[in-house]
């Protein structure tokens, strides 16, 4: 069995619908960035303090090649992980990966609070930064996605009826 692997913007709900679609499955659930902080033993804040973006994508790197060496698992990917296309080349050689969106003002709105998401903390308009970042990632996003999933104005049961909806019918 394939994984499935959700990509897309950080704030989408990649790490909380990939926990519900895991269980809704049976499958074991993978978020990349808890994976490259068990590997690297320090946080992402940390990675990108002391040693930066290069290096915490370097890390990154190394994550998803060896779990797209496995089948059958949730895998929640970084909002940047599909930004290099190695890493979208090894994601779909064992995986269909599946994209969440969401509008900027959603994501503002559940990742406002939490200021632990290195690429918001640069100063400037949250909002802004948002809408920038999303638009220099769209056609990236696009272009990985075998299925996208507005979370926008769904719950996250509802997202994940979508997806399983959308497996079922990849299979058949």
């Amino acid at each position: 069995m394939k994984n499935i692997v959700l990509i897309g913007f950080m704030g989408t709900g990649k790490t909380t619908v990939g926990r519900r679609l895991a269980l809704r499955l049976g499958l074991e659930f993978i978020d990349t960035d808890a994976e490259i902080e068990r590997v690297a033993g320090k946080t992402i804040q940390d990675i990108f303090a002391r040693h930066g973006l290069i290096r915490f994508r370097s890390e990154e790197a190394l994550v998803i090649k060896r779990l797209s060496l496995q089948g059958g698992r949730v895998v929640a990917t970084g909002g940047g992980a599909v930004l290099d296309s190695k890493n979208v080349d090894s994601l779909k050689k064992n995986g269909v990966l599946v994209r969440l969106t969401a509008p900027p003002e959603v994501i503002v709105q559940r990742v406002g609070k939490r200021r632990n998401r290195p690429l918001l903390n640069h100063g400037g308009a949250l909002l802004e930064t948002v809408q920038r970042l999303m638009r220099e990632r769209e056609e990236i996003y696009g272009q990985a996605a075998d299925f996208t999933v507005d979370t926008g104005a769904l719950s996250k049961d509802e997202t994940v009826e979508r997806i399983v909806s959308f497996l079922r019918k990849d299979v058949d």
